[in-house]
C-alpha cells in the first residue's frame, strides 16, 4: 500500500504564498513589482530564474510551479463525473516533473514540522481535487501511483499487471483499491445494492444503509472441531474440501467482488480452522489475492497465530463464550473458559484485534453483563447473537419475550459503562429508534445481511444465506458465486420477511430469519417472534 504522505491545499486566494514567505517579503516584492500574479507562473519563474544569481533560493522556480498548479487545479472548471461505468482516472490528475526534491512539505502552514530540505533531482508530484473532500490534494507520487495511473490509462488488466510484474494479483488489487480511495482514480459505486422499494428510504433510514461497500466469505472450511458444544447447529459429516478447490473459491470471490466493486474480506471457521489441513496455504492464498483475512476458530497455540501474522496479520480473531466459567464450560467443555482467558492474553500481546461471542439463551442472558464486566480490560469486542434453535440448538432455549425486551434495555445502558460491549442483534435496531437514538445497523450493518453482504459456505461447496439455520441457496463447486448470489434463492432471503416490507427500519434491522426459523415461522411471511416495534 502507499505510505506516501498526502497533502491537502489550504483555502487562500493569494498565490505564491510559500516562494514569498521563503524568499522573503521584501525581496519578493521587489521582484514581483506591481505586476498581478496569475496562475501562469512561466513569467514569474523566467524572473525567478533570473533571480537565482542574486541569493534566491535555486529551489523557487519549481516551488512557484508547483503553487501554481496546485492553483490551477483548484480553479479548474473540469468536472468530476458522479457516476462513471469502470473505474477510470479524475480527470483533475495532474503530474508535474520537478527538477528539485522535498518541495511539497514547504507548503504544509505549519512549517514548524521539520521535513527534508530541498535537494537537486528529479521529482513526480500528483496534483488532484478529490471528489469526497472537494479539496485539492497533492503528494509525491510514489511507484504504485504511477503503475496505478500507468494500468488505469492504458485500460491494462489487473491480472495481466501482475503477471508481467511477476507479484501476486492482490497487491495489483491494493494498488487500485488505494487510488481509488484517495479519489485519484474514480471507481463506480457499489453493486451490492438493497431494493429501495422493499427497503424504503425515510426521515430515520438515509441510503448509506442501502448499500454495502464490502462483501465477506464467511466460510467454514472443515467440519472437523475439537469440541462439542450443546447448541452445535451442524456437526454433519460433509466432504472434506481440497485446497485446489478452495484457491478456486478464492479467485471466483475475488472476481465477484471486483466486477461488483466492492472490497473483499473473507472469515476463516470451521468446524474449527486449524484443523483443516491446508490451513496456512489456504490462508496465503488469500493474502495473495488481496483479502482482509478475519478468523473465527477456538483457542490455539501462538506459535500457529504467529505463523499466520507472517504471512498477513488478520483483522480479527473471533473466540466464543457462553457465560461465566460454570457456565461456559457446561456448554463447551470442562477448562474452556480458562483457555479462551489465556488465548485472550495472546491475541493482546500480538496486537491482533480479538472478539469474544456469546450465542444468547435463556440460561445465559443474565450473565453477558457480568460477563462483560471481565472481558472489558480483556478483549476488543464483545457480542451476543439469540440462539438458533436448530441442530443440537434445539435442545436449549431461548427467552420469554419480556425477558429479552428487559434484557436488551439493560444491555444498552451497560454498553455506557463497558465499552467492550458492541451492537449486533437487530432488536437493538428497534430498541434504538424507540429511545430516539440514531440509527444503529443491525447484526450486519445492514439488519439482516443473508445474501446480501455475505454468503457462508461450507466445506462441500454449499452455500447458504446465512450459516445460524439451513438456507442452502447453491454449490460453488458447481456454479459462480455471481450466479448463486443472484439466484432467485438468494434473492427471496435478501427481501426478508414480506411483514418487514413496509417497516421503516427494515433496512437496519429485518428481524433474525434464524430466530423465526427456530420457532416453526414462515421465514418469508412471518417476522421475528421478538420484535416489540409496535408493542
Amino acid at each position: 500500500m502507499n505510505s506516501m504522505r498526502t497533502f491537502q491545499a489550504e483555502e487562500h486566494t493569494e498565490l505564491y504564498t510559500a516562494c514569498r514567505s521563503i524568499a522573503g517579503p521584501e525581496r519578493w516584492d521587489r521582484l514581483v513589482g506591481d505586476r498581478k500574479l496569475s496562475a501562469d507562473s512561466a513569467p514569474l519563474i523566467r524572473d525567478l530564474i533570473q533571480a537565482g544569481g542574486q541569493g534566491m533560493p535555486k529551489f523557487l522556480p519549481d516551488l512557484a510551479r508547483l503553487e501554481s498548479t496546485i492553483e490551477d487545479v483548484r480553479r479548474s472548471e473540469v468536472t468530476i463525473p458522479e457516476v462513471t461505468s469502470e473505474i477510470c482516472l479524475n480527470p483533475t490528475v495532474r503530474l508535474l516533473d520537478l527538477s528539485w526534491k522535498n518541495l511539497p512539505p514547504l507548503l504544509a502552514r505549519d512549517r514548524t514540522e521539520t521535513h527534508t530540505d530541498p535537494a537537486p533531482g528529479r521529482e513526480l508530484v500528483l496534483i488532484w481535487n478529490d471528489p469526497v473532500g472537494k479539496r485539492v490534494k497533492y503528494r509525491v507520487a510514489s511507484q504504485n501511483d504511477l503503475l496505478a495511473l500507468k494500468i488505469t490509462d492504458e485500460q491494462i488488466s489487473t491480472e495481466s499487471a501482475a503477471k508481467e510484474g511477476n507479484v501476486p494479483v492482490g497487491m495489483i488489487d491494493s494498488i487500485i483499491d488505494e487510488a481509488v480511495q484517495e479519489g485519484i482514480l474514480l471507481s463506480p459505486f457499489s453493486q451490492l445494492i438493497r431494493d429501495q422499494s422493499i427497503f424504503p428510504l425515510n426521515d430515520y433510514v438515509d441510503k448509506s444503509f442501502l448499500s454495502s461497500h464490502s462483501f465477506t466469505l464467511q466460510w467454514h472450511i472443515t467440519q472437523a472441531c475439537d469440541l462439542h458444544c450443546r447448541h452445535c447447529y451442524d456437526r454433519s459429516a460433509r466432504s472434506p474440501m481440497s485446497l485446489e478447490q478452495g484457491i478456486q473459491i478464492l479467485d471466483d470471490v475475488r472476481v465477484f467482488c471486483r466486477n461488483r466493486h466492492v472490497m473483499k474480506a473473507v472469515s476463516f471457521t470451521g468446524g474449527n480452522p486449524f484443523l483443516y489441513p491446508h490451513f496456512p496455504d489456504l490462508y496465503r492464498a488469500a493474502s495473495e489475492r488481496g483479502f482482509s483475512i478475519g478468523i473465527l476458530g477456538n483457542p490455539t497455540g501462538r506459535e500457529k497465530i504467529e505463523d499466520l501474522i507472517a504471512i498477513q496479520k488478520p483483522t480479527h480473531f473471533q473466540v466464543s463464550l457462553e457465560g461465566l466459567q460454570a457456565q461456559n464450560d457446561s456448554i463447551r467443555g470442562e477448562g474452556h473458559f480458562d483457555r479462551v482467558m489465556e488465548f485472550l492474553k495472546v491475541l493482546r500481546e500480538l496486537d491482533i484485534f480479538s472478539m469474544v461471542m456469546l450465542t444468547l439463551t435463556k440460561n445465559n442472558m443474565q450473565e453477558v453483563i457480568p460477563l462483560a464486566e471481565i472481558l472489558n480490560e480483556r478483549a476488543d469486542r464483545f457480542h451476543f447473537n439469540r440462539l438458533s434453535m436448530v441442530g443440537e440448538g434445539a435442545n436449549l432455549m431461548l427467552p420469554e419475550k419480556e425477558e429479552y425486551i428487559a434484557f436488551l434495555d439493560s444491555y444498552e445502558k451497560a454498553v455506557q459503562q463497558y465499552p467492550v460491549l458492541g451492537l449486533k442483534d437487530n432488536m437493538l435496531s428497534v430498541l434504538s429508534y424507540k429511545k430516539g437514538l440514531e440509527p444503529f445497523g443491525g447484526c450486519t450493518t445492514f439488519g439482516c445481511g443473508a445474501a446480501f453482504n455475505f454468503l457462508a459456505v461450507l466445506s462441500d461447496g454449499e452455500v447458504h444465506a446465512c450459516r445460524k439455520f439451513p438456507s442452502p441457496i447453491g454449490n460453488t463447486f458447481q456454479q459462480s458465486i455471481a450466479e448463486i448470489y443472484d439466484s432467485p434463492q438468494a434473492q427471496r432471503y435478501r427481501e426478508g420477511c414480506r411483514a418487514c416490507h413496509t417497516c421503516k427500519l427494515h433496512a437496519v434491522c429485518g428481524g433474525c430469519l434464524a430466530v423465526a426459523h427456530s420457532f416453526g415461522l414462515n421465514i418469508y411471511d412471518e417476522k421475528d417472534p421478538f420484535c416489540f416495534l409496535n408493542d
